[in-house]
């Protein structure tokens, strides 16, 4: 299932979309000044360029000071320079507002889209019994005359732990409603060399099929292992799917988890009325916690930023890598924000990210800020925990 620590990389790499735009949106209101201040061509009368030149400079550090500062910028006497600045500053604003709602969204998907693999990959048995059968339709005619040998998938093509899966009636209920059957071109032709390449030479797979049927926990175990050897492992289907879903790496545990979790409650007392794994126990609730870190997170940037600003000795706070600096900007978000979290298990839990997504050096830096702000924090009263966030808070 779908766990705290999944969402926070989520909010994590959100958050890191949204600042890599915010830059390009800087640099798109720049365009616009210059764009305001470039020689119209087709002007019946000459213009001077020296002096649109100086406007546009004029301009220039005048939003960038604004952007700096954020103070409201003075008033020239040029109104061309005045319009300029005012209209990219519109546009900036507009843009980045823009942006912190498009990618609080893409996060939401990109979290939910995990549930959807899931449902995806459940429908890959019912398109490897369709690749078996056009297989077995193909090489009867090719080797009729040869009178070779063919692989008898009789056993799997009847096996009843597929059935049941196929006949799930809330999986054909959410494949249908989400587009999810296995059935474009290019994810068959996968599964088609994974059978040909793959399976058919799998010794556990040739042993499975050359004994008698009857044995169903046989039947639910060479599923599992097809799941677990071919899809999750293997070449031809793994290779795919990464490259159909970029976050396949960092969910590739959870679909796992989901998937060989639903084979083992496909028993022989389940039914097509068995409920499928959920995306996580509470989803709404899980919801709300990355939705208010993200957006929290951002709404006191600027607090946090001065915050690591006055507690990184002797270095730069603009040198910080950008991934440690919302790391930490998301910890203390998350110390303030939520009350019932004690302030260790989110240090730990931001530790843990920074291992796995920023620099070899980033677990200590990450660790000694976060230590040395939770106890001033906590010390001032500006951070209050309350139920099981007042545990191990010492």
């Amino acid at each position: 299932m779908l766990n705290r620590r999944t969402l926070r990389i989520k909010v994590m790499q959100a958050l890191y979309a949204y600042h890599q735009a915010v830059g390009s949106d800087f640099l798109l209101a720049i365009d616009q000044i210059a764009e305001a201040f470039a020689p119209d061509l087709n002007s019946p009368e000459p213009q001077d360029r020296k002096q649109l030149q100086g406007q546009r400079k004029m301009a220039e550090v005048i939003f960038k000071e604004w952007h700096k500062t954020a103070e409201e910028p003075e008033k020239t006497d040029d109104a061309d320079v005045n319009d300029a600045v005012r209209d990219a500053i519109k546009y900036y604003q507009q843009a980045v507002a823009k942006d912190a709602s498009f990618y609080g969204g893409q996060m939401v998907h990109a979290a939910e889209s995990i549930h959807d693999q899931y449902i995806h990959l459940l429908n890959i048995p019912e398109a490897l019994l369709q690749v078996i059968e056009e297989e077995k339709v193909r090489d009867s005619r090719r080797f009729t005359a040869a009178k070779e040998p063919l692989l008898d998938a009789t056993r799997l093509q009847e096996n009843p732990v597929i059935e049941k899966l196929i006949n799930n009636i809330q999986l054909q209920d959410l494949t249908i409603r989400r587009s999810l059957k296995w059935h474009g071109e290019d994810e068959l032709d996968a599964l088609r060399n994974a059978w040909r390449n793959e399976m058919k030479q799998d010794p556990e797979l040739l042993s499975y099929l050359a004994a008698p049927a009857g044995n169903y926990q046989e039947d639910q175990e060479i599923l599992k292992h097809i799941y677990k050897t071919y899809v999750f492992k293997g070449e031809s289907l793994p290779a795919y799917i990464e490259e159909d879903d970029l976050n396949w790496e960092e969910n590739r545990a959870i679909v796992k988890n989901l998937v060989v979790k639903t084979v083992k409650m496909l028993d022989e007392a389940a039914d097509e009325n068995l409920v499928l794994m959920s995306l996580s126990a509470n989803w709404q609730e899980d919801k709300e916690f990355a939705e208010s870190l993200y957006k929290q997170t951002l709404a006191d940037d600027e607090k946090y930023e001065k915050l690591i600003a006055e507690s990184v000795q002797n270095w730069d706070v603009e040198r910080v890598a950008l991934t440690d600096k919302i790391l930490l900007k998301m910890a203390l978000c998350e110390m303030h924000l939520f009350r019932a979290i004690p302030v260790k298990v989110t240090i730990n839990e931001y530790i843990e990210i920074s291992k796995m997504y920023s620099t070899p050096k980033s677990k200590q830096f990450v660790n000694g800020i976060l230590d040395k702000l939770a106890q001033d924090l906590t010390a001032s009263g500006a951070i209050r925990k309350s139920g099981r966030g007042l545990l191990d808070n010492q």
